[in-house]
């Protein structure tokens, strides 16, 4: 299916951009999430039209992006986890607690936008991870677990 990108959608191309991509991945992800359209002659048209102020809106969040990377960039985020005597975690720490405690912090984070290279922390101690606030914009963060009793 050949659909036109609404917004810049990574290892697939740029606003603008007519990618033919498999069905399934048009219909189910990129249309509902409203990344893309259908490339018909109407659609196109209409693109067109639009075209300045959907990349003023793409330059907007982008720059909000930037902004909010500057902040959060090396910023270390303390996670308590009970852990046993030799520094194992009960259960593990991913990426929905890493999200929540940023949130807390006034950084509005989804689950999704963390990335955790060596997948959940089961021990005691401190790791980097990403934070993928836009395609562009990836920030490292430090997550330092501290285990309780």
């Amino acid at each position: 299916m050949q659909i036109i990108l609404l917004e810049k959608v990574a290892n697939l191309g740029n606003l603008g951009d007519v990618v033919r991509v498999k069905d399934g991945y048009a219909r189910n992800f990129l249309i509902p999430q409203k990344k893309a359209r259908r490339a018909t002659e109407v659609a196109l048209k209409e693109f067109e039209a639009k075209r300045a102020e959907l990349e003023k809106a793409a330059a907007a969040t982008l720059a909000a992006a930037q902004a909010t990377g500057e902040k959060l960039n090396g910023l270390t985020v303390k996670i308590n986890a009970k852990a046993g005597v030799d520094g194992r975690l009960f259960g593990s720490v991913t990426n929905f607690d890493i999200a929540e405690a940023l949130s807390k912090q006034g950084f509005p984070v989804h689950k999704s936008q963390v990335r955790m290279p060596n997948g959940p922390i089961k021990t005691v101690s401190e790791s980097a991870v990403d934070v993928a606030l836009h395609t562009d914009v990836v920030v490292p963060v430090n997550v330092a677990v501290v285990g309780e009793a």
